[in-house]
């Protein structure tokens, strides 16, 4: 995960309005000012903003998580747990706890959306390289075709450890029976990492703040004077700061995935690193950006990528089998769609 991928145009710009000056003087009962950082992981910029505490040392558990799943999900850092099991050779390959959970995880979304998201997906995605900023290239066709070969999630084995003090069963190796596959975490891994981040700060005794993953939003709370919190939605293609829609929201994660996230023109084709499962190349449909209202960061951003490789019916009929979820879809001529229950 390398600092020059940073991303040029974000799905989702985070408009947080912060408290003013005259906020305070004007009845606001606020004591902190609001504390944030920035970092870089997960080959994407992520901020986090506190609002109720001054107390410096829980952001520091916040990055001190993200270091610790960019060491465990990222399957371009040598030693992660997914660097592992992509170069396990067939073997079983001991991974954490939270590895397997959300490697099962990611396996049921994939089984729920006809394999149009794969956790296989690597040995394709590895081709296009997306993630290296002017790297990103159209590979040979006959690569497409065999790296293809190799792409299902059926390959994924997991094995049942010793009963451990509650009777449980648990997990604790990986197996990739095809020693050919591997696993990119990409379409959900920053979801979970947005929720486990949200479940730290809630223990932490945090009551408003938010969480920047990229193109995933969640927040806690609401800010301190009881307002919602305003969260900008990116506009396709347009200059970085062009709000196509805001959404108020409390206690709820906003993800965007989006072809223009991360993509390149060779000649007058432009390839976006949303790939279609099936064929190999990124996927052509209708739509251009897919915006996800839920609870869980982990469903959302699943479930947006899920949708955006249905294309506009297909996914909207998908989408609406979730009554906890809105959504936001828009095409690539710039027709929006929301749900019934879009706020």
């Amino acid at each position: 995960m390398k600092k020059q991928a940073i991303v040029k145009s974000y799905i989702i710009l985070l408009f947080i309005l912060l408290f003013s000056i005259t906020s305070l003087m004007t009845g606001c009962t606020r004591n902190t000012e609001p504390i944030s950082r920035t970092g870089f992981y997960f080959d994407t910029v992520i901020q986090i903003t506190l609002y109720d505490t001054e107390d410096a040392s829980v952001l520091d558990g916040c990055f001190a998580l993200a270091e610790k799943y960019e060491n465990l999900f990222s399957a371009t850092k040598e030693g992660s747990d997914v660097w592992n099991i992509n170069h396990g050779n067939g073997e079983p390959v001991t991974v954490s706890e939270e590895t397997v959970s959300l490697l099962v995880t990611a396996v049921d979304y994939a089984n729920t959306t006809e394999r149009r998201i794969d956790p296989t997906i690597r040995p394709v995605s590895g081709l296009w390289n997306f993630g290296s900023e002017g790297q990103a290239q159209v590979p040979k066709d006959a690569a497409i075709k065999e790296a293809l070969s190799h792409v299902s999630c059926d390959t994924i084995r997991f094995s049942v450890d010793s009963s451990n003090e509650n009777g449980e069963l648990g997990y604790n190796t990986v197996t990739l029976q095809d020693p050919e596959a591997a696993i990119d975490l990409g379409f959900i891994a920053k979801g979970y990492i947005a929720d486990q981040m949200k479940e730290y700060l809630l223990s932490q005794g945090a009551r408003s703040a938010c969480i920047s993953l990229g193109g995933n939003v969640i927040t806690i709370g609401e800010k301190p004077d009881g307002s919602p919190f305003r969260i900008g939605i990116q506009e396709p293609f347009a200059p970085e700061g062009t709000t196509l829609d805001t959404v108020e929201v409390r206690d709820a994660s906003v993800v965007t995935s989006g072809i223009y996230e991360r993509y390149f023109y060779e000649g007058d084709t432009l390839y976006h690193h949303v790939l279609d499962t099936s064929t190999g190349y990124p996927v052509e449909n209708e739509l251009a950006g897919v915006t996800i209202l839920c609870e869980s960061s982990t469903k959302a951003d699943a479930l947006s990528t899920a949708c955006l490789c249905m294309g506009l019916e297909k996914g909207r009929q998908f989408l609406d089998n979730y009554p906890d979820v809105e959504y936001l879809l828009i095409t690539r001529d710039g027709t929006v769609y929301y749900s019934d229950q879009f706020r």
